[in-house]
């Protein structure tokens, strides 16, 4: 078998024995085809230890949009690779053994998060005025409030969400399932959307079409792209100079929990991380509070002005 058909094995395999979500999947795809097409070669023989060499220095030289690729993209390039030979060698196919690509350590990059006037600016931008103004607010206001990916967020069917209780339950990675809480702020304006919608659909945010145009075959449900283009754009109109995305959200809901005394096992929890490891990226947020109790508390009965007296 070539490479190209053993990769579609490797995508299958991923979905139905890994349960990875569509997302990561498409990602492996298109790092390992990029791999493959570089390779110009579909024989799984012919990825040794020469031609990963050769792709490394490759990556290391590879400009994208006027700059070069970044250590922790090379990395990720890599461990995809990696992944795709991993399993190679558990269907006994003959191909350069996993443990010979030494992966770097990924360094810990701080999460950009939006400040509070940035994030009132953000989520007012969309008209209420409008079934797209509503809908557009919904998003935000959903994203921020539960903490979702972009990915859990478009998933979503209009029969998930439990207003009453403020709750729905979310399948996040590897399929797991938890609770998520809707504030008072996200219901209102999720209520406020769903009144207004007159299409039949039960995915929860949809396209907008014009009745003359719309047929009842059509998938209104958004895509990831769609909801990143809405985010961007609302966050451009708010005058928000930062690179505002869905996960942008996300970060902002982490940190807002965090400085206002949540422990970090509960906004663990609350994100869907498996590791506490994963959910300690965002302990750099409280720096600012944990020097103020430093200041406060340590050494506190032994100050230069006690020594002196």
């Amino acid at each position: 078998m070539n490479t190209f058909s053993l990769l579609n094995d490797f995508l299958e395999y991923l979905i139905l024995e890994k349960n990875r979500s569509e997302l990561t999947c498409e990602t492996y795809e298109r790092r390992i085809l990029y791999f493959l097409h570089w390779l110009k070669n579909d024989d799984p023989k012919n990825i040794n230890a020469d031609s990963v060499r050769k792709y490394r220095l490759h990556l290391n030289t590879k400009i994208i949009r006027d700059a070069p690729i970044g250590k922790t993209t090379q990395t990720y390039y890599l461990i995809s690779l990696r992944s795709f030979l991993k399993y190679l060698a558990k269907q006994n196919i003959t191909s350069l053994s996993p443990e010979t690509i030494e992966i770097g350590k990924i360094e810990q990059t701080e999460r950009d998060f939006l400040e509070n006037n940035e994030l009132e600016r953000l989520l007012s931008s969309p008209s209420e005025k409008t079934i797209s103004g509503l809908r557009d607010r919904a998003i935000l206001e959903l994203l921020f409030s539960a903490g979702l990916r972009v990915s859990e967020l478009v998933s979503l069917n209009k029969e998930n969400l439990n207003l009453d209780r403020q709750e729905m339950s979310i399948r996040g990675k590897g399929k797991k399932l938890r609770i998520v809480f809707i504030s008072n702020f996200a219901k209102n304006a999720l209520t406020e959307y769903i009144k207004k919608r007159t299409d039949v659909d039960k995915a929860l945010f949809v396209r907008l079409r014009h009745k003359a145009l719309a047929s009842f075959d059509d998938d209104l449900r958004l895509t990831t792209r769609s909801i990143q283009r809405i985010v961007k754009y609302h966050a451009t109109s708010a005058g928000i100079v930062k690179n505002v995305h869905p996960h942008t959200l996300r970060h902002t809901f982490a940190t807002d929990l965090l400085r206002n005394g949540a422990d970090i096992r509960s906004v663990q929890t609350m994100l869907g991380h498996s590791s506490i490891i994963t959910t300690q990226i965002y302990t750099h947020i409280t720096n600012n509070q944990l020097k103020e109790v430093h200041k406060k508390y340590h050494r506190k009965n032994n100050s230069p002005e006690k020594k002196g007296s």
